[in-house]
């Protein structure tokens, strides 16, 4: 966390009681990230709503690594800048055996309101976006209305619209879509060879660094630890999600991501790691783990490397510091609320195959 306290320390102000606040960033202007809101993709209110927008942007690779990070940390903000620690395994046995699913979104429904036409958008960019969205105005209408939770998980819509937004806007770069096991796949068909243009290469945890922008996958149904377990059910659907990552922090053995549907919200996760030896000069990541789910994939972005620090250097962060808002409370979320005794993380990818990991 060392590297972040320069730039949080520089957005201290006279805000004592703002540790409880919750503060939603607006979008930046062009001039400071040239990003399309998700909004402008769609049009009508929550139970007419419909797609009119489904285009992609293509941009060099010299880009890529740079706009996925300040898109993902923009949509952060957009929400809120919350932040789960997921440091330590926590206790989800009851929530398990209740097979409960709430009918109502964990946002109130201001918010559910406010963020409405964001994740509609988020839907656009996949070829399923529109009939998902129709069920979707289905529930508006119902008896919860907007406060009603999607239907559908929407993490792999998230991850599809900043890759669309970021510049891979050809499938043959990554294939858009509403489950993430289709570009996980692809990612695992790019490492054989079968899809030499794709922009994702899967990889074990630990084979290579991982950097901004990388994704990083675990899956609930098959629960896989490995990308060779995955290879054999290619093409079948699980129950999977990915998130992008935005620093790897050596200093609190830990990495930061961000993705989407993530308790109904867009916000960041603290992943528990451990470290070895440095590889070509950046931190070698040996495991990932969270809330006792492996992180079996890396997903690895073909493409430039930028500063290890790409959250303390994004365009969100930059513009606060600018501002000099009082954000004392947004240093004390990074540092997350892990308990005094803890184990080890999480076991991840080829290192999970010979320890017993916690189930769903």
């Amino acid at each position: 966390m060392k590297k972040l306290l320069p730039i949080c320390a520089a957005m201290l102000a006279a805000a004592a009681a703002a540790n409880a606040q919750q503060v939603h960033l607006d979008r930046l202007p062009p001039e400071q990230l040239e990003v399309s809101p998700p909004a402008v993709r769609v049009t009508g209110e929550p139970g007419r709503m419909q797609v009119v927008d489904r285009e992609c942007r293509m941009l060099p690779e010299a880009e890529l690594r740079r706009r996925i990070v300040d898109i993902a940390v923009q949509e952060w903000g957009f929400f809120g800048f919350s932040v789960l620690d997921q440091t330590y395994v926590q206790d989800f046995s009851q929530r398990r055996r209740s097979g409960f699913r709430r009918p109502r979104s964990w946002l109130d429904i201001a918010e559910s309101e406010r963020v409405a036409d964001s994740i509609a958008g988020y839907w656009a960019v996949t070829d399923d976006g529109g009939w998902i969205l129709e069920r979707q105005n289905d529930l508006w209408q119902g008896p919860y209305g907007v406060a009603v939770r999607w239907r559908d998980p929407w993490s792999a819509a998230f991850i599809s619209w900043v890759m669309c937004e970021g510049g891979l806007g050809e499938d043959d770069l990554f294939e858009r879509h509403i489950a993430h096991y289709v570009y996980i796949d692809q990612a695992i068909e790019a490492r054989d060879g079968a899809s030499p243009d794709a922009a994702y290469v899967a990889y074990d945890v630990g084979e290579m660094p991982i950097e901004p922008g990388d994704l990083l996958c675990s899956a609930r149904r098959s629960a896989y630890r490995t990308i060779a377990e995955r290879r054999r059910n290619l093409g079948r659907s699980i129950r999977s999600h990915c998130d992008i990552a935005v620093k790897v922090d050596p200093q609190g053995d830990r990495v930061l991501v961000i993705g989407g549907n993530v308790r109904g919200s867009v916000r960041m996760k603290l992943f528990a790691a451990e470290f070895g030896e440095e590889r070509d000069g950046a931190p070698s990541v040996q495991s990932v783990g969270g809330a006792g789910r492996t992180i079996f994939a890396h997903l690895k972005l073909k493409a430039d490397p930028i500063e290890a620090d790409a959250l303390d250097s994004s365009a969100t962060f930059q513009a606060l510091v600018e501002r000099g808002d009082g954000l004392d409370w947004l240093m004390r979320r990074l540092e997350g609320d892990r308990p005094a005794q803890v184990g080890p993380p999480v076991a991840s990818s080829a290192s999970a195959a010979n320890r017993s990991t916690p189930g769903f």
